[in-house]
């Protein structure tokens, strides 16, 4: 590992391999990081670790979970939003992420709130679609705890239509904003270049994404009424979401 390269931890999939780790109840998204990472151009490795590994892989931490990265210092940062305002420190000299852009708190509470609904959804997608034999006894065993019920009851009682339709207002806030300054750029705040906060909501997309294209992500775009700004922001931040397997 060169002396300047920074550790990004995250959860393996079933192969092919490739990044899909989300963690809205921390307010963690991988995939936000991942392209912040690849944006600004930061020499970085993958470590993939499965979720029994996480704790005995991240030492001096209170908590375990991904994103979690080690800086070239040696220091450990958990946290989407603690990650990104390191990178803006450490790495002044590479594009801004803008984190003061006006979108960025709507965004993520936008973001945040289509998660919650979604729950019912993508919870047990991840355990029937994503997660390995290593990972797979360990998620399930802690969701169903915290759920207070199978995982597959859990989609019965709370996925479905009724998710969509319940996280559809939130993704129209998104689109509202993606529209606010006109249809001629893809960005958040009609910037030309893509910020934090075009990571936050692009980090929802490909993970939905990542779990299923058609039957889920497209299905809750079109719970929402308009597919069009969310699918130019994809296309947009394509150059940077393409590095997901190392």
């Amino acid at each position: 590992m060169s002396a300047q390269q920074l550790v990004l931890f995250d959860l393996p999939s079933k192969a092919p391999l490739r990044a899909w780790s989300y963690n809205p109840w921390r307010k963690a998204l991988l995939y936000s990081v991942r392209l912040a990472l690849n944006y600004k151009g930061i020499d970085y490795r993958t470590e993939w670790l499965e979720y029994p590994d996480l704790k005995p892989s991240l030492p001096g931490l209170s908590e375990y979970t991904t994103p979690t990265v080690m800086m070239p210092s040696g220091e450990y940062i958990m946290d989407s939003w603690k990650i990104a305002e390191a990178l803006e420190a450490a790495f002044p000299g590479t594009p801004s992420l803008r984190l003061d852009a006006p979108a960025l708190a709507p965004v993520k509470a936008a973001m945040l709130g289509a998660l919650g609904e979604l729950r019912g959804v993508y919870v047990p997608l991840v355990a029937q679609r994503l997660l390995g034999e290593a990972s797979l006894p360990y998620f399930t065993a802690t969701r169903q705890a915290n759920l207070g019920m199978p995982l597959d009851q859990f989609a019965r009682e709370k996925g479905g239509d009724r998710a969509f339709a319940a996280a559809a207002p939130h993704v129209q806030k998104a689109a509202a904003l993606l529209r606010a300054e006109g249809a001629e750029g893809p960005f958040f705040d009609g910037a030309a270049a893509p910020g934090f906060a075009d990571f936050v909501w692009a980090g929802l997309l490909l993970f939905l994404q990542r779990i299923g294209e058609d039957d889920v992500l497209l299905k809750l775009l079109d719970a929402a009424g308009d597919r069009e700004p969310h699918l130019r922001l994809l296309e947009a931040v394509r150059p940077w979401s393409e590095r997901g397997d190392y």
